[in-house]
């Protein structure tokens, strides 16, 4: 393993981050008085993910992942645009209450919700692990590991920045939210069925 290859991996791991620090500002920007455990929560979850999907590939091998592939952009397609519609019907709900001047605040991200978007925002990282697939194993568990890092920092900071533009934005944040998450699981989509 030389400095290349560290290089590399770096590189897809910041890029695989990137529909997860999406999500992950639009959590910010959803549940802006979150605590610092849910942060690290939020951070963990989708680099384990993150890092989990590639793994899962290089282990699985072609075999397996021609038969799922080809419906990977759908399953992630159909999780976000259900999570972010469902953010865009608690904004409206904010609003609607805030003008009506009771004080509603978004539910609070639970673990499930999580758990849902850290799959749908890692599910395309399986075919990652095709491209690793000559890697040894001990290469591919550096990768995943420089993966889980670089998704696990890029993910914190992004989860804090939402929440600065949420405390700003209050209700309209959370509906923006929603919209990034419609938004990336339709990139994520025609990424697939394009690329």
């Amino acid at each position: 393993m030389d400095f290349p290859f560290f290089l590399r991996n770096i590189g897809l791991g910041a890029g695989l981050a990137m529909d997860a620090s999406a999500v992950s500002i639009s959590n910010g920007f959803h549940e802006p008085t979150m605590k610092k455990g849910k942060h690290l929560l939020i951070a963990f979850l989708f680099a384990l993910f993150q890092a989990a999907m590639p793994l899962a590939g290089y282990f699985a091998g072609h075999a397996l992942l021609q038969y799922i592939e080809p419906y990977i952009p759908w399953i992630a397609l159909a999780l976000l645009v259900a999570l972010g519609i469902k953010m865009i019907i608690d904004g409206v709900k904010e609003r609607k209450a805030q003008k009506e001047d009771k004080e509603e605040k978004p539910k609070p991200l639970t673990l499930g919700v999580l758990l849902v978007q850290a799959v749908a925002t890692s599910i395309d990282a399986l075919s990652v692990g095709l491209t690793i697939s000559d890697y040894t194993i001990p290469e591919a568990l550096v990768a995943v590991t420089l993966i889980f890092v670089v998704t696990f920092c890029l993910c914190l900071l992004a989860v804090w920045l939402g929440k600065k533009g949420g405390t700003k934005l209050g209700w309209r944040a959370v509906i923006v939210g929603g919209v990034i998450l419609i938004a990336i699981g339709i990139e994520i989509c025609l990424s697939g069925l394009l690329g």
